[in-house]
């Protein structure tokens, strides 16, 4: 980074692409804080040919030599963790706090990714056949993509190229240009850690880019963690190039509160769950289902007595709860959602619509709004809202709430609130969601698992980072080989071989 515009990270090297640039914004002030360079076909296709060529020497790079610049890079990320998390609240907003949450998560796939001689070791086996050995390995596939999302700017990059790239792949990521210094500093610590030129590359922009990526024929994987309609175009289109493709897309997570659950866990649970980093997680709990009356007008009104003493305001001040949204854009529409609930019939409990922060009255920000009401066909019961507002559904029986989870178009993350273990195990076992939790709100599985929903929060077979992560990045190849005595030789055989 050079001044006050943001380049891109191409062979080890700090790149300007001229043609075009997009303003970036402190979320917190509402100012533009510097420019960022948005890459061009040309520049695409330069990060491409760098990986391309970093790829021979690095795919014959042992696990091992692989295995110990990761271990460095670990080191590099919590040295200089204080700067990373900085870049993000300054492009994201989000509260100081939460940013090193986030770091934290992602560090967590880099050490999964240090086992790297372990996980790609294969399997062998002697003696399938009088003489027959047989064994299979995980082969990189070459150059391959990651395409990220704003709301997380350092640890979503982290779930998708540190496994590549100890796989034996090299890597060309296109993040947010919103908020993209802490996903480009990451990857220049990347190269500090020891990675040669051209393995690990990064380039900023907007459609053009990721049109290049999608169907530049050197690129032979694509990831992406987005939003549903931009995740099945990326996955319609690169399988459209034959590229194998893993598509995260949205979310409207439930939690069912039964009548028996735990109410001072269910509150302080929700208020972390809906209104963390303003709402703006693919695991954000959107939708509280109460079973009964009786627990829904509990709930609400603990929910409006604990709502009062939540703090919003500037990314730096680490007593803050959360912080603006990304852009006035985006506060503009999920201020639209609410007053179409409320249109709609809904009743606006806690409204954050009008909310200012005393200091930064131009900051993107959107205060805690509580909902209750809340009906199936609502249009912001049917939309990823994607900031701080909760939403209330109240029905009759647990098997209505599971109906209305089921039918939901998403199925990223949900979860049961109860102390009733035969309830919970059901629920485990017939919701159609791809993470579920049990009295825990954000089922994020830990980097030694796989993170992915089911529906249309997924499209592609593979889950992301664990050992999805090793499956997606690697093609399995199988050796049978046999070295005959000397001097023996069979005749030709025209059946199929057998035992």
């Amino acid at each position: 980074m050079t001044g006050n515009i943001i380049g891109h990270f191409i062979n080890g090297e700090t790149v300007k692409d001229s043609a075009q640039t997009q303003d970036v914004y402190n979320p917190s002030t509402g100012e533009v804080s510097k420019q960022v360079s948005l890459a061009s076909k040309a520049t695409v296709e330069q990060a491409i040919t760098a990986a391309q060529k970093a790829f021979p020497g690095w795919r014959n790079t042992p696990p091992l030599k692989r295995a110990r610049i990761m271990f460095r890079f670990k080191e590099l990320l919590e040295q200089n963790a204080d700067k990373i998390t900085k870049l993000i609240g300054e492009e994201h907003g989000k509260i100081l706090h939460d940013a090193r949450g986030e770091l934290q998560r992602g560090i967590e796939v880099v050490e999964y990714a240090c086992g790297a001689p372990e996980l790609l070791k294969g399997e062998y086996t002697k003696n399938v056949g009088t003489n027959i050995d047989a064994w299979s390995d995980f082969q990189p596939l070459g150059v391959v993509a990651g395409i990220t999302p704003f709301n997380f700017p350092a640890m979503v990059p982290l779930w998708m190229f540190p496994m590549a790239i100890v796989c034996g792949n090299t890597f060309v990521l296109k993040p947010s240009e919103r908020d993209p210094s802490s996903t480009l500093y990451i990857a220049e610590l990347l190269h500090e850690a020891g990675l040669p030129k051209g393995v690990m590359n990064v380039v900023n922009g907007g459609k053009e880019a990721v049109d290049t990526l999608l169907h530049d024929p050197i690129v032979q994987a694509i990831s992406f963690v987005g939003s549903t309609p931009i995740a099945e175009y990326i996955y319609k289109t690169a399988a459209a190039n034959g590229k194998r493709c893993q598509a995260l897309g949205g979310a409207k997570n439930h939690a069912i509160i039964m009548p028996d659950a735990d109410l001072d866990n269910v509150v302080s649970s929700l208020l972390g769950a809906a209104f963390g980093s303003s709402g703006e997680r693919c695991m954000a709990l959107s939708v509280a289902v109460t079973i009964g009356d009786e627990m829904a007008d509990k709930l609400i009104q603990e929910l409006t007595q604990a709502m009062k003493k939540l703090k919003l305001g500037a990314y730096s001040e680490m007593s803050n709860d959360f912080g603006p949204v990304i852009t006035k854009q985006h506060k503009d529409k999920i201020i639209g959602h609410i007053t179409s609930a409320e249109q709609q019939g809904a009743k606006i409990i806690v409204d954050g619509r009008q909310t200012q922060v005393s200091g930064y009255e131009n900051g993107f920000y959107v205060g805690a709004t509580l909902i209750d009401h809340v009906k199936p066909d609502m249009d912001s019961y049917k939309a990823e809202i994607f900031g701080p507002v909760l939403q209330v559904i109240r029905v009759n029986t647990m098997e209505e709430a599971m109906k209305l989870i089921n039918d939901h178009e998403y199925g990223n993350g949900t979860c049961i609130y109860t102390r009733d273990g035969e309830a919970a195990r059901y629920f485990c076992d017939n919701i159609l969601v791809g993470m579920v939790g049990v009295n825990i709100p954000l089922p994020v599985p830990v980097a030694y698992h796989s993170f992915g929903g089911w529906k249309r929060s997924l499209f592609g077979d593979l889950h992301i980072y664990g050992p999805d992560g090793v499956r997606f990045y690697t093609r399995r190849k199988t050796v049978t080989q046999r070295w005959p005595s000397s001097g023996v030789r069979e005749g030709s055989q025209f059946s199929m071989p057998t035992l």
